[in-house]
């Protein structure tokens, strides 16, 4: 499966965090579609490397908790210097 696009929360549209994105839209599963980031935790959490960004190098996604206990996910560290993730279209 790969993730194709993220929404941020409201207000948070132009922000770098990894934290303050909202919704992560996933393709190649059953219900394609924008799933909330704590869902795609949780489900990485069991399914681990399941899921990776639709930009090169194509870093799978990890999950991971804020310091405030949030679950979020990130992309496996790269060359590029910022996380893939961020890098995906925003609506």
């Amino acid at each position: 499966m790969k993730a194709t696009k993220i929404k941020m929360k409201p207000g948070c549209g132009s922000s770098n965090n990894l934290v303050e994105i909202d919704q992560i839209y996933i393709e190649g599963c059953n219900q394609e579609g924008f799933y909330p980031k704590a869902y795609v935790h949780d489900y990485l959490k069991s399914h681990s490397s399941s899921i990776y960004v639709n930009i090169s190098p194509y870093p799978n996604l990890q999950p991971m908790l804020s310091q405030n206990g949030e679950k979020y996910v990130r992309s496996e560290a790269d060359y590029t210097g910022k996380d893939n993730l961020l890098k995906l279209p925003r609506e």
